[in-house]
């Protein structure tokens, strides 16, 4: 019988080891910068300025940039270079009744597998109690993705997981969760009750739980969002009234009013 890593009757088979390409770096940090507001929706991100910040050729930017658009993160405009893409309202809720869809299923797939097992889960939610109480955004979403991915992964349904991954929960979670929409400490605790239904092995239940969970935050975000823009217009409005008349009429021939 062969050995791991044999070939039956030749050498040791070559293995492929990978690690992440400058791209791959130079693409995180540009999301991370994306993410923390850092790079402000519609500004632009100079490639030759960030080749030599990072120290580093103009390709693996350009690259890196090429994977964003893909993402529909920024966009590139000819001879222009690329802004970053500001989402609409109904992009980001959009995710939503999709990703809970999915995570039901893993759920319902997941619990009987992690049943009388599901310690790591149980290390997420502690982790994300922790960055709670420290009021670190970045490390609570970093572990709620992680409890998330590892149901997802446990359902052992690796269609389902790659069309996970390819909603870019991580990055879309922290683009919400940055807006404040709960106390961080209730969206830890919300994930007991399923780490409990787990880790009794009840599949239907968990599914049932997750998708409510999954469902309910994206109402408050959807909520969230529209108090935002309410309180956009309202801020444009009362900074219109202060104008003088003089002023008020000139912008509204610019736009065309009557």
């Amino acid at each position: 019988m062969a050995r791991s890593g044999l070939t039956p009757n030749g050498p040791p088979r070559r293995r492929r080891v990978t690690r992440p390409t400058l791209r791959d770096q130079i693409k995180q940090v540009l999301l991370e910068r994306i993410v923390d507001g850092t790079y402000a929706p519609g500004e632009r991100i100079v490639e030759i300025r960030v080749a030599q910040e990072l120290g580093v050729s103009q390709a693996p930017v350009r690259e890196a940039l090429r994977e964003l658009e893909l993402l529909r993160l920024v966009e590139s405009e000819p001879f222009r270079g690329a802004r970053v893409r500001g989402a609409g309202p109904e992009e980001i809720v959009e995710i939503y009744p999709v990703r809970a869809a999915l995570e039901e299923v893993a759920a319902q797939e997941a619990a009987p597998r992690l049943a009388g097992s599901a310690g790591p889960l149980a290390e997420e939610i502690e982790s994300m109690r922790a960055a709670a109480a420290a009021d670190d955004v970045h490390r609570f979403v970093s572990h709620d993705v992680a409890f998330h991915r590892a149901l997802v992964l446990a359902s052992g349904n690796r269609t389902l997981a790659d069309i996970w991954e390819g909603l870019q929960v991580d990055l879309r979670t922290r683009l919400t969760l940055t807006q404040r929409l709960g106390p961080l400490a209730e969206v830890a605790e919300a994930h007991v009750p399923l780490l409990e239904a787990v880790q009794a092995g009840d599949g239907r239940r968990a599914g049932r739980l997750l998708r409510a969970h999954i469902e309910g935050f994206g109402r408050a975000v959807e909520e969230g969002l529209a108090r935002t823009a309410a309180e956009r217009a309202d801020a444009t409005l009362e900074e219109g009234l202060a104008r003088p008349p003089a002023e008020r009429h000139d912008a509204a021939v610019r736009r065309g009013d009557s």
